[in-house]
């Protein structure tokens, strides 16, 4: 039996309403449950840079959670490494919540920058490793990443890195454990304090094990390796002013102790 145009309309209309509830509903209830997921990720790959990652595997997400919690402190600076700690309405900025791919996009000059601070249990003051966060492009598209520094500020205690569609097997090992270790142990400044930065050299299966700053680079993927250089390049001497900060306190510290 044909339906009048009436008839079709209206059903329409509620058919709308009714899937626009439903789906309403369910974004509401799915909504903590992404937001969780997130979080999880964020903090796995910060600990990622100081943690061995057998050791995160062995964790439960609560587990991680928890002990983020108790051995992570945050805080977010700027390139003249002054301390960041309200926005411009005069709300809280946390460091985990701030969206570095957005940042990316202003000046440097105008970006948050985040850093996170491993320290004992319970002693926040007892700082094992400084970690900071990372963002450039890759072959394809954005490369992202945590590299912590050990306690004298210069040598590269780990590294993890993510990406978000770069070719597998080629540009995508970046995320492997055996190309994130080769940073282990290299060095962002020289002797005398300058910043020099760490980068992938060209080809691979070469021993940079000699070398303070430069890593074995990845076979076919160039591009990739390129973006990993100029990311470290460009993030790690927009905190360079705040890790100088550091290193002077450090030193009135133990001028303070003798």
């Amino acid at each position: 039996m044909q339906q009048s145009n009436a008839y079709i309309i209206t059903f329409s209309i509620i058919l709308t309403v009714v899937l626009g509830l439903l789906l309403s509903g369910t974004s509401q209830v799915l909504a903590p449950i992404q937001k969780k997921a997130v979080e999880l990720d964020t903090k796995k790959q910060i600990l990622g840079a100081v943690l061995a990652a057998s050791d995160l595997r062995a964790m439960k997400p609560d587990e991680i959670l928890d002990y983020y919690e108790k051995r992570i402190t945050s805080k977010v600076v700027d390139i003249d490494g002054n301390l960041v700690e309200k926005d411009a309405d005069g709300n809280a900025i946390i460091a985990e919540n701030v969206n570095v791919a957005k940042n990316y996009k202003m000046a440097p000059e105008k970006r948050l920058y985040p850093m996170f601070i491993f320290h004992e249990e319970g002693k926040p003051d007892a700082s094992e490793a400084y970690i900071v966060q990372v963002y450039g492009a890759g072959l394809w598209d954005e490369i992202w990443g945590f590299l912590a520094l050990d306690t004298d500020l210069n040598t590269i205690a780990g590294v993890t890195f993510g990406h978000k569609a770069e070719t597998p097997g080629l540009g995508a090992r970046i995320t492997e454990n055996a190309v994130q270790d080769r940073f282990r142990g290299k060095r962002i400044f020289d002797d005398e304090g300058n910043f020099q930065s760490v980068a992938m050299q060209k080809g691979e299966g070469r021993d940079y094990s000699g070398e303070d700053h430069k890593v074995d680079g990845l076979s076919g993927a160039t591009i990739t390796a390129n973006g990993v250089n100029a990311m470290f390049r460009n993030y790690l001497q927009a905190y360079k002013a705040y890790l100088d900060k550091l290193k002077d306190s450090k030193s009135e510290e133990s001028l303070a102790l003798n």
